[in-house]
């Protein structure tokens, strides 16, 4: 049989989101025959039964093993798809066509990724709330070089919560083993830099969100600063529209201040906003810090 697509869904201990996600997965209609592969990493709360209670293959490795980027290629090595379809355990497709929306990109044989809208999910912040329609607007966008400098910094996004990746592609590219995080970015960045397109599909749209604290978002942000400089990715265009979206998501929170008794929860996420800067700044400006603060700051232990 040939499989136009394998989805591929990495978890651990997720016994609360992977029924849903898989009740969601299995009744995509009008995508083709695929196949649905679960690598685990050490559950322990029962997420093993619910894989095994569906048409899954499952993996199994010790959690030590996983490594976001390492792990994503082992799941990749086992797919049999023309295109793999990366999906988290906590996203939840919003529709019966999400698939489908998403694979009608590769029609264009030079587009070479394509991913999807983030929704967040009932009760999340307004930081989450605006975060995610800072990057996840509803407007098709398709990243060739022609779009980099009005795109800016979201020219490299592309996340692997809800993404897909022509295989040929992911096979020239691989996701960057050398990175400890983020390594949707730089796979994204590698397959842009190398000719083909990534596509962002608001059509295929997931339930996603989490709900970070102030200092988590101020570590995870030092940990995006560093990996911009990694990555080389950090420039005047850059620059420019993130400084745009920051002072776009002020207004708006400021704005929300007196609005439906809203002041306290706007007043929170302006705060968090204001962490989230700073950590990207000083991820940016990391090399001037000293070993020790860094390893303090760093969210996923990129200096270990």
């Amino acid at each position: 049989m040939n499989l136009r697509s394998s989805i591929l869904i990495l978890c651990k201990n997720e016994a609360a989101n992977m029924g849903p996600c898989l009740e969601a997965v299995f009744g995509q209609k009008g995508a083709g025959a695929f196949e649905v592969i679960v690598v685990d990493s050490g559950s322990t709360d029962g997420t093993l039964e619910i894989a095994r209670g569906y048409d899954v293959r499952l993996e199994e490795i010790p959690a030590k093993a996983f490594h976001h980027a390492r792990t994503r290629n082992y799941a990749a090595s086992l797919a049999n798809g023309e295109i793999l379809v990366y999906l988290a355990a906590d996203a939840f497709p919003t529709s019966e066509h999400w698939l489908r929306a998403l694979l009608s990109n590769f029609e264009d044989e030079q587009v070479g990724a394509v991913y999807g809208r983030h929704f967040p999910k009932k009760g999340s912040s307004f930081e989450r709330e605006d975060a995610l329609s800072a990057v996840y607007g509803e407007e098709r966008v398709v990243k060739e070089p022609a779009s980099r400098r009005r795109l800016g910094y979201r020219y490299y996004h592309m996340s692997t919560v809800n993404a897909a990746i022509r295989r040929g592609v992911w096979a020239a590219t691989k996701f960057p083993e050398e990175l400890k995080v983020f390594e949707d970015l730089g796979i994204a960045k590698r397959i842009l830099d190398r000719g083909w397109k990534i596509v962002y599909e608001p059509a295929a749209s997931v339930y996603h969100s989490h709900q970070h604290t102030t200092l988590g978002l101020f570590r995870r942000y030092f940990d995006i600063g560093f990996t911009f400089r990694q990555l080389g990715i950090w420039n005047e265009g850059t620059k420019a529209s993130l400084l745009q979206d920051g002072w776009k998501l002020v207004r708006r929170k400021v704005a929300r201040f007196d609005r439906n008794g809203n002041g306290g929860k706007a007043r929170a996420s302006l705060s968090q906003d204001l962490a989230k800067s700073a950590g990207m700044l000083l991820g940016l400006n990391e090399r001037f810090l000293p070993l020790i603060l860094k390893r303090r700051m760093s969210a996923f232990g990129v200096y270990e």
